[in-house]
């Protein structure tokens, strides 16, 4: 993993923990094949083109609110995909 990509990544997905769930989200995905949304050389792992596309703005996230049991709302980050984005 290059720290530059990090670096990069945080600026567009301020909080790490949300970063980190995109990121391994991601990572799955290409796991199972997915195409990378960026150009890329071979030699980056799967973690490293993840954060690429984070930080090219190729992924995205939405903060959405959940109500919870006790009549509060949280925010929780949702992936959103350039499909879904198109649409």
């Amino acid at each position: 993993m290059k720290h530059t990509l990090v670096q990069d990544a945080l600026k567009v997905v301020h909080s790490p923990q949300v970063l980190v769930n995109i990121v391994s989200k991601r990572v799955r995905q290409l796991g199972q094949g997915f195409r990378p949304l960026v150009a890329y050389d071979p030699r980056l792992t799967f973690m490293d083109v993840a954060l690429k596309e984070v930080a090219e703005g190729k992924l995205g996230f939405e903060m959405i609110e959940v109500p919870s049991a006790a009549g509060t709302s949280t925010t929780v980050p949702v992936k959103k995909s350039r499909k879904a984005a198109a649409a």
